[in-house]
């Protein structure tokens, strides 16, 4: 991943330089960025005039997509700018067994509905 040794304070605003030199370094245009992001271009067009804001989704997979940190994408994208959290195994595990334990409850809940079917 590039990282900046030369760390600038927080840009206020979007930094149209900074990413538009990642993106032609990665060999990306705006066009391929907004399919990778399931955005229309004028939605990213927004995002480059500082009219729309970046979600902590929209930053990690841009920073895979340049070879940055999402720390860094959310330092360039202005002030608001979400930096996506790690998520802990634990953390996942604890998802993972509420979606089980709801999906057995809807499981239950069509087997009692298809019962009562006359």
């Amino acid at each position: 991943m590039v990282r900046d040794s030369r760390r600038s304070p927080m840009a206020l605003f979007f930094d149209t330089q900074w990413f538009d030199e990642r993106l032609a370094a990665a060999g990306l245009t705006r066009a391929r960025l907004a399919q990778a992001l399931s955005l229309t271009q004028s939605q990213i067009a927004e995002i480059w005039k500082d009219q729309r804001e970046l979600s902590a989704r929209e930053v990690a997979t841009i920073a895979s997509l340049i070879g940055a940190t999402p720390q860094d994408v959310a330092h360039h994208a202005g002030i608001s700018t979400p930096v996506p959290q790690a998520t802990s195994l634990a953390e996942i595990a604890e998802r993972l067994a509420r979606v089980e334990r709801t999906l057995a409850e809807l499981k239950a809940l069509v087997i009692d509905l298809r019962r009562e079917k006359p």
